[in-house]
């Protein structure tokens, strides 16, 4: 460090409630869109993942090293 610089220490931040407030209310608002991608995300994989199995035969192999639970 420079020998000019200096330390800051933070003792305390005012803000007014109502505005922490509407701060953590947008903040909740905002995060809805993210959640409903990985929703979004989870599902595909878990349908999605099956189906790609199935569509490339990989069935019986994934059976054969226990992977897969047996089927019916």
């Amino acid at each position: 460090m420079d020998k000019d610089s200096q330390d800051v220490v933070i003792t305390g931040i005012k803000i007014p409630f109502f505005s922490l407030m509407g701060f953590m209310i947008k903040w909740t608002l905002a995060s809805i869109p993210a959640v409903i991608v990985t929703m979004a995300l989870v599902m595909g994989a878990v349908i999605g993942i099956p189906l790609l199995i199935e569509m490339l035969g990989l069935t019986d192999m994934l059976n054969g090293l226990g992977l897969l639970p047996p089927s019916p």
